[in-house]
């Protein structure tokens, strides 16, 4: 997925799919189950963040 190109701060569909990934990787590495939605969240709210800085560069 080419996160680049989209601008996925606007498309729902691409951010399920983060949100897939990212709560796998959490359930891969022994994460808590019940603080898995948290740190889901916490971790796009910084790619939201980050996107931003990349797009005004």
């Amino acid at each position: 997925m080419d996160l680049t190109s989209i601008d996925w701060t606007l498309r729902e569909n691409v951010r399920a799919q983060l949100r897939v990934l990212v709560k796998r990787i959490l359930r891969r590495h022994g994460y808590p189950p019940d603080k898995q939605e948290r740190a889901t969240q916490t971790v796009l709210e910084q790619a939201e963040v980050l996107s931003a800085e990349w797009a005004a560069a």
